[in-house]
C-alpha cells in the first residue's frame, strides 16, 4: 500500500519542454511565504487518477503552491504570440503561468498541468507574475460551472492563498490556480513562428498537436488541412455551446483560443443575465469587438489567422492552399449554425425539426431582449409549461415587462409542440436537461470573491455546489438561481493581471 504521506503527490512528463528550445523558456515557480490549501477538486483529482490525499498533505500544498517542483516536472512558460483586439503582438508568452508537466488521465488522455500565479517568468516583462486571489476565485468558480454545463473547458484543479499581497488597483490577497487543461497551445503560438518566417517550428508545432491531440488524421492524405478542419469544427461547437448558455468570452484573442477547442482563460468573461444580444462585460472592449453576439464571427477570424499559419503546408502552390482553407472557413459557419441551431430547438422543446423553427425561436429571443427577460430562467421555467396555458405561465410571465408579448408567443409555440410526437412529460425532461437553472452569475460570484477576502467561504463552497450540478433542482439553496436585484447587478469584469 502507499504511503501517502510520503508518496509523490504529482508525478509528472513534460512532451512539450522537447520540442525546441524557442518554444518555450524555462521557468522555474517563486516561491510564497505562507501557502494554505483553499480548495482542492477531489472529483476532478479522482478524474486525473490523483491521490487527493497526497495533494492535501503539507508535500502537495507545497507543489500546489509553487514552492516545490514535483517528480518529472520540467517547468517552463510557453512561447506565443497573439491578436489582441484586432492588433498583433508579436511577443506575449506565459507571463504569470508556469506549466510543469502532464500526466496521463484514466481515459489515456495528457493533460496538462499548469499554475497560475505562480511569479515572474521570462515573459512577464515588467508584471509580478502573481495573480490576486480574487480572479483565482472566478476561474475556478466559472471553469467549473462550464464543466457542470458540459462545455469543453478547462478545469481548475485547486487553489491556494500565499499569505502574500499583490497590487492592482490596491493591495489584494494573492492565490494561485492550479489548471488542468488538454493542452495550452493556441492560435497565438502558431503565429509566434509563422509571423517570424519559421516554417520548420510551425511545421514541428502541427505534427506535435496532431500527434497529441488529433492522431487520426495522421495519416490522411493532406493531414494538415484536416487539422485546420478539426480545429474549425472544435471551434464552431464550442461558440454554439457558449451562445447557448448565454456566456460571453469577453477576450477572444488569438493568444486565448485553444487549438484542442476548450474555453480558455477566464478572466473578463460572464454569463447574461437579462437577454441583450449586445451585450459586453469586459472593461477593456470599448468597441464591443467581444460582444455576446459577435463571438461566431470573431471564431472564425481567428480561425483565419490560424489558417494563414498553416497555408505553406496546405498545398505546393499557395492560391490552391486558400483555396483549401477558406473552404474549411466556410464550413465553419455551416458546423456553428447547424449546432447552434439545433440547440436552441432543444431548448424551446423542439425534436422534429420543421420550417419556421428558427424564427419561432428567433421570435422568442427577440421578445427577451425587448422586455429584459432573464436568459437562463426563460428557458429553464418554459421547461415546467405544460402543452395548455395554466397558472405555471406566471413563472415565465414574470420574467417579461410586459407579459403579454410573452402570452402571443407561447399560443405559437404550443401549436408547433402539438405536432410533436413525444409526450409532454418527455419533452419537459429534455428541456430541463439542456436549460440549467444555475449559472456562476456574476454578482454571486463577487459576493463570493468578497466573502473569501474576509475569511468566509460557505458562499463560496455553497456556489460550487450549484454550478457543478446545474440542470437539478437544489431547494435549499435556490435563491442562486435568482437574478441580481438592481443594486447587485455587475457591469463590468476585469482581467486579472
Amino acid at each position: 500500500m502507499t504511503d501517502t504521506a510520503t508518496a509523490e503527490p504529482l508525478a509528472l512528463d513534460n512532451t512539450y519542454a522537447r520540442l525546441p528550445g524557442e518554444f518555450h523558456a524555462r521557468a522555474t515557480p517563486t516561491a510564497v511565504s505562507a501557502p494554505r490549501l483553499l480548495r482542492l477538486n477531489r472529483p476532478l483529482a479522482e478524474q486525473l487518477g490523483l491521490d487527493a490525499q497526497a495533494l492535501e498533505n503539507p508535500a502537495g500544498v507545497e507543489i500546489l503552491a509553487g514552492n516545490r517542483v514535483p517528480e518529472g516536472a520540467e517547468p517552463l512558460a510557453m512561447a506565443y504570440a497573439g491578436h489582441q483586439f484586432g492588433n498583433f503582438a508579436p511577443t506575449l508568452g506565459d507571463g504569470r503561468a508556469v506549466l510543469l508537466g502532464e500526466i496521463t488521465d484514466r481515459h489515456g488522455a495528457r493533460r496538462d498541468i499548469q499554475l497560475k500565479g505562480a511569479g515572474p517568468t521570462p515573459f512577464s516583462s515588467r508584471g509580478d507574475g502573481r495573480a490576486a486571489l480574487g480572479p483565482v476565485i472566478r476561474e475556478y468558480v466559472v471553469s467549473e460551472g462550464m464543466a457542470g454545463l458540459g462545455i469543453p473547458t478547462t478545469r481548475a484543479l485547486a487553489m491556494v492563498t500565499t499569505g502574500e499581497s499583490v497590487f492592482r488597483m490596491r493591495a489584494e490577497p494573492g492565490g494561485v490556480l492550479t489548471r488542468v487543461a488538454a493542452s495550452h497551445v493556441r492560435v497565438g503560438t502558431f503565429e509566434y513562428f509563422a509571423r517570424r518566417g519559421n516554417q520548420d517550428a510551425v511545421r514541428a508545432l502541427a505534427d506535435y498537436v496532431i500527434e497529441r491531440h488529433y492522431p487520426h488524421v495522421a495519416d490522411a492524405a493532406n493531414p494538415y488541412l484536416d487539422l485546420l478542419e478539426e480545429v474549425a469544427e472544435h471551434t464552431a461547437d464550442l461558440i454554439a455551446q457558449w451562445l447557448l448558455v448565454g456566456f460571453i468570452h469577453g477576450v477572444m484573442n488569438t493568444d486565448n483560443v485553444s487549438i484542442a477547442g476548450e474555453t480558455l482563460d477566464y478572466g473578463p468573461c460572464a454569463f447574461m443575465d437579462a437577454y441583450n444580444p449586445a451585450t459586453v462585460y469586459s472593461s477593456i472592449d470599448q468597441g464591443g469587438r467581444y460582444a455576446y453576439n459577435q463571438q461566431p464571427a470573431i471564431g472564425q477570424w481567428n480561425l483565419a489567422r490560424f489558417a494563414e499559419c498553416l497555408v505553406p503546408l496546405l498545398a505546393d502552390d499557395k492560391e490552391d492552399a486558400i483555396t483549401h482553407a477558406e473552404a474549411v472557413l466556410e464550413r465553419y459557419i455551416e458546423r456553428f449554425e447547424t449546432t447552434y441551431h439545433d440547440g436552441l430547438a432543444a431548448k424551446i422543446g423542439l425534436q422534429e425539426r420543421r420550417e419556421g423553427d428558427a424564427d419561432l425561436v428567433y421570435d422568442l429571443l427577440e421578445c427577451m431582449a425587448e422586455q429584459g427577460a432573464d436568459f437562463t430562467l426563460t428557458f429553464r421555467r418554459l421547461a415546467d409549461l405544460g402543452a395548455e396555458a395554466d397558472e405555471r405561465d406566471q413563472a415565465v410571465q414574470t420574467l417579461f415587462n410586459d407579459p403579454a408579448g410573452f402570452d402571443r408567443w407561447a399560443a405559437r409555440w404550443r401549436e408547433r409542440l402539438a405536432a410533436e410526437t413525444r409526450d409532454d412529460a418527455t419533452r419537459r425532461a429534455a428541456m430541463r436537461a439542456v436549460n440549467p437553472a444555475y449559472i456562476p452569475r456574476n454578482h454571486r460570484i463577487q459576493q463570493v470573491i468578497d466573502a473569501a477576502e474576509a475569511g468566509d467561504y460557505q458562499p463560496l463552497d455553497e456556489l460550487l455546489t450549484v454550478v457543478a450540478r446545474p440542470f437539478d433542482d437544489h431547494p435549499e439553496l435556490a435563491d442562486y438561481a435568482r437574478p441580481p436585484k438592481p443594486d447587485e447587478v455587475v457591469q463590468r469584469t476585469f482581467c486579472g493581471t
